[in-house]
Formats: structure tokens, sequence, C-alpha cells
């Protein structure tokens, strides 16, 4: 099982399982597919859309766990 964490970049979270998408879609992240997007830690695009890292990489991480 993999684990993420929120230094990991975005394009990292995609690579690991496209599962994640429809996650950080629903958080608000609307730009994964931006390829400045690819390059930014999951910290940094959190902070950028106004949401807590910590629980973006808790819930991410409770969805690998299932798999």
């Amino acid at each position: 099982m993999s684990k993420v964490s929120k230094d990991m970049l975005i394009g990292e979270l995609v690579r690991i399982d496209d599962g994640i998408i429809p996650i950080l879609l629903s958080s608000g992240m609307h730009c994964i597919g931006c390829p400045s997007a690819q390059g930014e830690s999951l910290e940094e695009a959190a902070m950028v859309h106004g949401l807590n890292a910590d629980e973006l990489v808790s819930e991410i991480n409770d969805y690998l766990a299932t798999k």
C-alpha cells in the first residue's frame, strides 16, 4: 500500500493512483491537469485553495488503504 504525504507533488499523487483525482476535484482542486499543478506539492496546492493539507492527506491515505 502506498502512503502519501503533503510534500509530494500533485503529479506524483496522480501517478500513484488515478483514483486520487476525484478526491482532489471534490476538494475544489479543479486544476489537476494544469502543467504548473503537476510540479506543485499537495501542501502548496492546498494552501492556494484554502484547504487543510493534513485533512487531504488523511482522506487520500484512507482511500489508498482500501485498495
